[in-house]
């Protein structure tokens, strides 16, 4: 099924996993194969639309390439489609790399990323100003440019972190306390790269040493959400692992939590960090299978056909040729079968 394109601006305002983009460069239109896990997905996002976030946070599991970030795009887009309130981070890891400017906040000790975060207001707003532009702020805070009252426009305090950027990760957080609060419309945190916010950032602080995530205030903030210590009146926090980036893989503490294997090998007298273990308390493992069905890859099969990308011949030979080569699996399918094939 394609991506509505004049309804939703989720895909050109939040952007895409990098793994996702290169795929819809080539494709006429952006779209995605509905399996029998997004089913699943989606089933227990419209499960959660009446009740608290704490009760639904669950992270797409599964091998590299099964199709995790596909299925969290799909769980964002309909989430919108069903007037959600929407926050998606495509690329997690952008926020521990170190690509972004970063300054010392001595009110929250924390590390705050003013870019970063001026741009995801921006971006939310795009997304979702038809459904909020009548919210109003339930709280009070005391901004550097003026104090936001209790029923001052919610749209009015975003601006403030859109206009200026030493603002933006204080509103961002102000932002996120304020959605927790309101029972109009239930509220989808969306996050890719999830195992990120876990991780050894590679920012560093006045003595050099490396910043751990949760020294940041954005990853601490939606740490906060996806342990459930703050939790939406209504909505879901979902996440997908990634295992591209080797210097972000799942810490011990966060497999051990989803029941995974870890990457090395572990015992008991291996150190957990206590952080750690609790901001990962209660995360739900939602695994991802393994290959796709032959009627799923039938269906990407054909897409691929359909705008004239591949000049191999359209059959069951061909197909099935190009699908025992990938093992089943979604990513090698697309990129090692088929892409092969691509007359450039």
């Amino acid at each position: 099924m394609a991506f509505p394109q004049g309804d939703s601006k989720a895909l050109k305002a939040y952007g895409l996993p990098t793994n996702v983009l290169v795929d819809y460069l080539l494709l006429s239109r952006p779209c995605s194969v509905v399996r029998e896990v997004t089913v699943q997905a989606l089933d227990q996002l419209d499960k959660a639309a009446g009740s608290s976030s704490a009760q639904t946070r669950a992270v797409f599991t599964g091998k590299p390439g099964c199709g995790k970030s596909y299925v969290l795009l799909q769980a964002v887009q309909y989430a919108i489609q069903k007037d959600w309130v929407t926050l998606y981070i495509p690329r997690g890891i952008a926020l521990v790399n170190s690509s972004t400017p970063y300054v010392y906040d001595p009110r929250t000790q924390t590390y705050g990323q003013p870019a970063f975060a001026q741009q995801l207001l921006k971006r939310f707003v795009d997304v979702n100003e038809r459904l909020i532009k009548d919210l109003k702020v339930q709280g009070s805070y005391p901004l550097k440019e003026t104090a936001i009252n209790s029923s001052s426009p919610l749209l009015d305090m975003i601006n403030i972190g859109i206009e200026s950027q030493e603002s933006a990760p204080t509103v961002l957080s102000a932002l996120l306390t304020e959605l927790s609060k309101q029972t109009k419309f239930p509220v989808l945190l969306a996050i890719d790269d999830f195992q990120a916010l876990y991780s050894l950032s590679t920012y560093r602080d006045p003595y050099f040493k490396m910043v751990k995530a949760y020294h940041l205030t954005l990853p601490r903030t939606l740490l906060e959400f996806a342990s459930g210590k703050q939790s939406f009146a209504r909505g879901a926090v979902l996440g997908a692992l990634s295992s591209q980036n080797t210097t972000f893989r799942p810490p011990l503490e966060l497999t051990e939590a989803l029941g995974l294997l870890p990457d090395v090998p572990s015992n008991p007298y291996v150190r957990r960090e206590p952080e750690l273990i609790e901001y990962a308390k209660g995360l739900r493992n939602f695994p991802v299978p393994e290959q796709l069905t032959v009627d799923e890859a039938a269906s990407i099969f054909d897409i691929w056909h359909s705008v004239k990308a591949l000049h191999v011949a359209r059959g069951d030979e061909v197909f099935l040729t190009k699908y025992t080569e990938a093992g089943g699996n979604a990513r090698e399918f697309v990129r090692k079968s088929l892409l092969q094939t691509v007359a450039m």
